[in-house]
């Protein structure tokens, strides 16, 4: 295993690269071998600054031999995924970039030249009956070495994939670096990534949807066995529709049976809005209502909304309790439909990852009762503004911690960028933290605008969710300075984006805008009235003067034409 500390060239056939970087380090490793092969890399193991984003760190992949060959792709603290990236020739490059944060980097990856046309049997494919079984490559003889294996997994609509492995053994490690099956929510490995596991397992995986991939990737040591899974598909007990004005939900009534419920146990955010219809039980609203919070992000605008069900009155139940989390994800002229169902628990390890919901907002008042549903969010200057970071949990072992907050007046968080809270630290004076209360995060800030004439504010926080029994988790330690070495765990990462916020004198210069716009449009049919009976004066005018010029030309040429001349 290789160690090197910043950058290399490398010419081997194959090789484990195990780096570890500090702050401010910027290193290219060249891979590159005279050979009619092309290169796969993947890195199996990826640890970051918590506080790191992916513009200020992340591993950037060229296909060639320089940064300025083509952009294959990156890895970033925010990557759901085990990143595999092909060349199409025979060289490869990759850029580490760390930022300023004192706190060891640790990146696990390997490398292998291959050929296009070598194929090996039983590895990966395309499966789409309601139920099947698929083996690793040799079976149960042990796996060939680099294998990369990819099966596709399509059931029917308005299903889910339970997917078991009956036998698994691969090579065992604690971060599953060497050998690995990584199960993703989707028919790419860009849709979420469900689980990875190695050593020996006969875990339980469950999609979302009717489409699931699952990877095999292997270095060149130690080989086993491999796995033997079998797929069935489950009948959906909901179907979410999404439009560009309005979201349904469809909710099968034998399902709720089975929970013991009907629909006047549902409700939405806006728990006044009420099922449609009762069998099968349908909502049917505009994005904008009934509670529905929306989200923007780059060029992406998210609406969600969440249908609970609980049993009330008395004091035990045995009812399970349910909660659907719903989003309708506009994107590039296209709409993804996104549905989560728990029972009892959002949470469950094997679909720990990506099954966290997360939402901010801004309320009117330090009770946090009354959140604010206006967008855009008008304020004045000065005004003290109050945030919630809130958990969408039944999990009661969960703890939330705003880890870093960003302020921009560009939705994409282009530069310029101001801190209001960087790794727990209060960065803005105006700032001030609420203590941690069950799945919030609470804080408030005094508003502000960019200079250069920027309207908008956009506010974008690293969220960080901890078991609330880890007394030495990240959630629990606040504030921590760059010169301390973060050691510290975290369960899940992510952000959320909260904004457009603009002054109220924005709003009344836009309004007195529109008020100018519409009287200069009430004015310019007068002017084009009055310039169209002043031309028609001016016309007549022209023709009465040339009428009567005619009469009197006449009357002169009567007069003195026809004069009989006088004898000498």
């Amino acid at each position: 295993i290789g160690l090197p500390r910043c950058g290399t060239s490398l010419e081997d056939l194959n090789k484990v690269l195990e780096i570890e970087l500090n702050s401010n380090a910027s290193c290219v490793w060249q891979i590159h071998r005279t050979s009619n092969q092309t290169i796969r890399l993947i890195f199996s193991y990826f640890k970051f600054a918590a506080s790191s984003s992916c513009e200020t760190e992340s591993i950037k992949v060229y296909d060639g031999l320089s940064t300025n060959s083509s952009f294959l792709g990156q890895v970033c603290n925010n990557t759901d995924s085990v990143p595999v990236f092909e060349s199409s020739s025979d060289s490869l490059t990759f850029l580490i970039t760390t930022n300023s944060e004192y706190f060891t980097r640790s990146f696990f990856a390997f490398y292998y030249f291959f050929s296009q046309e070598s194929k090996i049997e039983n590895c990966g494919g395309h499966l789409t009956g309601p139920n099947g079984t698929f083996i690793s490559p040799n079976y149960p003889k042990p796996y060939p070495e680099f294998t990369y294996c990819v099966w596709h997994i399509e059931t029917t609509s308005k299903s889910k994939i339970n997917l078991q492995f009956d036998d698994f053994f691969l090579e065992l490690d604690k971060n599953c670096r060497f050998d690995l099956v990584a199960i993703y929510d989707g028919l790419t490995t860009n849709s979420g990534l469900i689980g990875k596991v190695c050593g020996r397992s006969q875990s339980r995986f469950e999609s979302s949807s009717n489409v699931m991939t699952v990877v095999l990737a292997t270095d060149y040591a130690n080989s086993y066995r491999g796995f033997s899974a079998q797929y069935t598909s489950i009948p959906l007990p909901a179907s979410l529709t999404c439009s560009s004005e309005r979201m349904e939900i469809v909710l099968s009534k034998s399902y709720l049976d089975t929970l013991g419920y009907t629909s006047t146990h549902l409700q939405l955010n806006d728990p006044s809005c009420r099922p449609v219809l009762t069998d099968p039980v349908i909502f049917s609203f505009p994005l904008t209502s009934c509670g529905t919070v929306k989200t923007e992000e780059g060029q992406s605008i998210t609406y969600t909304n969440t249908i609970t069900a609980s049993a009330t009155g008395g004091i035990i139940t045995r009812q399970k309790s349910i909660e659907i989390i719903v989003k309708c994800k506009m994107e590039n002229n296209s709409t993804l439909e996104i549905m989560y169902i728990t029972e009892n628990n959002v949470i469950q390890n094997k679909t720990a990852i990506g099954r966290y919901n997360v939402s901010m907002s801004f309320y009117s008042s330090d009770s946090f009762s009354d959140p604010v549903f206006q967008s855009p969010y008008f304020v004045d200057l000065n005004q003290t503004l109050f945030a919630q970071v809130s958990l969408h949990s039944t999990d009661p072992n969960l703890l939330v911690f705003i880890d870093t907050c960003i302020a921009s007046p560009k939705s994409d968080f282009g530069s310029p960028t101001y801190d209001l809270i960087r790794s727990g630290c209060n960065k803005d004076d105006t700032v001030v933290t609420y203590p941690p209360l069950e799945h919030y995060g609470r804080f408030k800030f005094n508003a502000f605008r960019f200079l250069q004439n920027s309207v908008s504010v956009y506010l974008r926080c690293d969220i960080l969710i901890c078991d609330s029994n880890d007394t030495n988790s990240r959630c629990t330690q606040g504030c921590i300075s760059r010169q301390k070495r973060a050691t510290s765990s975290y369960m899940w990462k992510t952000n959320a984006v909260l904004g457009p916020i603009r002054l109220k004198r924005d709003r009344r210069s836009a309004h007195q805008s529109e008020s100018l716009t519409e009287v200069r449009a009430e004015e310019t049919p007068s002017l084009q009235q009055y310039s169209f009976y002043t031309l028609s004066f001016v016309v007549l005018t022209a023709n009465v003067i040339i009428m009567v010029a005619v009469i009197l030309k006449y009357r002169i040429q009567h007069q003195y034409g026809y004069q009989k001349m006088q004898s000498a």
